[in-house]
């Protein structure tokens, strides 16, 4: 099932400069995140500059990841003042990642490397940790009016329930499509409401056949399982 909270967030790229906007300089940082905690190996690192940013390659070049070198990675403006930075690839498992953007200096850690893959043709969902298949589940996605997307995502977050409501895509609850339905265990995948999740009620088609409205659906054993393994920022791959 698929569940929509009103959550969006316009990204721009480039250096495009805003005349009317105040400037600051790039050394004026005052929010990294993530800050000293531990998070998965895609996590996206977050600077937040004190005022709007004109020149925007400027700010790029004050900043600094590093494990035990350089990592590699992109940047995404998401408005004036804030730049989010995503890896190349992966970070480094079980290492400590240092961030210096300007007068900011901070670092976080890693943990295992818990990659999912979700298989839509093949109906599966694994998990593997620091490069061993951990568990291979039998899983269920977006029927064909509801496909699941595609691509590389990472666990935005983790919560225990979610109710999901049909009416927030535009399905009313009396039409044949509609839902209100409780669910466990649930690990947002997208802001626009997909989610790995425990869904008891299509157990039979899992491994079998794609019934959801575009969310992973799992047996009630698998989705705990994962929603205890993973960590926010860990990669979630959905290939057909």
């Amino acid at each position: 099932m698929v569940a929509v909270i009103g959550l969006a967030a316009l990204a721009t790229t480039g250096s495009n400069a805003v005349g009317s906007a105040a400037v600051t300089l790039p050394t004026d940082v005052v929010h990294v995140s993530p800050g000293a905690e531990t998070v998965g190996v895609a996590h996206p690192v977050t600077i937040t500059f004190a005022g709007d940013i004109t020149d925007r390659a400027a700010a790029e070049r004050s900043i600094e990841i590093t494990s035990s070198g350089p990592q590699p990675g992109t940047f995404t403006w998401l408005n004036d003042r804030v730049v989010q930075w995503k890896p190349a690839g992966f970070l480094p498992a079980h290492s400590v990642i240092t961030v210096t953007a300007g007068n900011f200096a901070t670092s976080f850690q890693t943990g295992a490397a818990v990659v999912s893959v979700a298989d839509i043709d093949a109906h599966t969902f694994t998990v593997s940790i620091d490069g061993e298949v951990a568990r291979e589940m039998p899983a269920s996605m977006g029927k064909p009016r509801f496909p699941t997307p595609t691509g590389n995502f990472t666990a935005l977050e983790k919560q225990k329930v979610v109710v999901m409501d049909s009416r927030t895509i535009g399905i009313p609850l009396s039409d044949p499509e509609g839902y209100k339905l409780t669910v466990n265990d649930a690990v947002r995948v997208t802001w626009g409401g997909v989610y790995v999740h425990g869904a008891p009620w299509s157990v039979g088609s899992q491994g079998y056949a794609n019934v959801s409205h575009g969310c992973i659906n799992l047996s009630p054993d698998n989705a705990a399982w994962y929603y205890d393994t993973v960590s926010i920022g860990d990669p979630i791959i959905i290939q057909a």
